[in-house]
């Protein structure tokens, strides 16, 4: 049971999507305030952990950046979207989809161009994050997936940290999003249930919605189930909402911002806004 009452009204067939050619950036938009001192403040911050630890290539910067915005951003629910990148690191809190605007941001200081593929997830994927709230969840929510000019190939964020160069072993395990990590994670289906969101995820365990070959089926990587409409590329997340909206109306996103921009994600319904996620830090 999803709702569409908080949606706008949204045609996502009209017109042909951009196509997986669309040309990537590294200027600044709206969102990647790329001259904000903040924003320069972790790029510079990126630039010396990396460097201490040899990870030279852009790939290892992107995974340095990825490791020091888990670690400093909180995650939080936040509808958002449109949210500068200086702003969410002011407040040190930020959704999945703000967090990743930041670590698109860190790409394009860098000189790595990036793009972003607008996908419409089935709203039923967060029922296990929102088990009393229900039906308030939306019908379908606009993500804005990050991918990368890397060696002149595109690099979907959930490949960043793929087997080859500074990669590290394999995971051990795979991702159930149910909580903290113990020691191999146990075989199932992908939950999207505790304290571990998408962001964190990728850095362990491939996430894809294309159901690969590796994927097919029940693997847990496999969330193409969950996939509504692959709306193309675009060249920056400013671009896709523009032309699709955001997940929320204007007076939805009013009244839940206040609420659900603290409040911690694995938390759980009904939680105290200000507990913090252990796993998350």
């Amino acid at each position: 049971m999803t709702s569409r009452l908080l949606m706008p009204f949204r045609t996502a067939g009209a017109g042909p999507a951009p196509d997986a050619e669309t040309a990537g950036s590294t200027r600044p938009t709206s969102i990647l305030d790329l001259a904000h001192p903040r924003v320069a403040a972790l790029v510079t911050r990126v630039r010396r952990e990396a460097d201490e630890r040899g990870a030279t290539t852009d790939r290892g910067l992107l995974r340095t950046a990825h490791g020091i915005i888990a670690a400093t951003v909180r995650p939080v629910y936040s509808v958002e979207d449109l949210r500068r990148v200086s702003r969410t690191l002011r407040l040190g809190r930020g959704s999945c989809s703000q967090r990743m605007a930041v670590l698109e941001a860190v790409a394009r200081s860098l000189g790595v161009p990036t793009r972003v593929r607008g996908l419409l997830v089935d709203g039923a994927f967060w029922y296990p994050r929102f088990p009393k709230l229900r039906p308030f969840v939306p019908e379908e929510v606009l993500l804005a997936w990050p991918e990368f000019l890397l060696d002149d190939t595109w690099v979907p964020v959930a490949e960043l940290f793929g087997r080859g160069e500074e990669a590290g072993p394999a995971p051990a395990g795979v991702f159930t999003n149910a909580g903290e990590e113990t020691g191999p994670a146990p075989a199932g289906a992908f939950t999207n249930a505790g304290a571990e969101t998408l962001f964190e995820a990728v850095a362990r365990t491939t996430v894809d919605w294309d159901a690969p070959a590796a994927c097919a089926g029940s693997a847990p990587c496999d969330l193409s189930a969950h996939l509504r409409t692959d709306l193309g590329r675009f060249t920056s997340r400013d671009e896709l909402f523009a032309r699709h909206g955001q997940t929320l109306c204007l007076p939805a996103r009013t009244l839940a911002e206040p609420l659900l921009g603290r409040w911690s994600a694995g938390a759980g319904a009904g939680a105290d806004t200000s507990t913090t996620s252990s796993s998350a830090a």
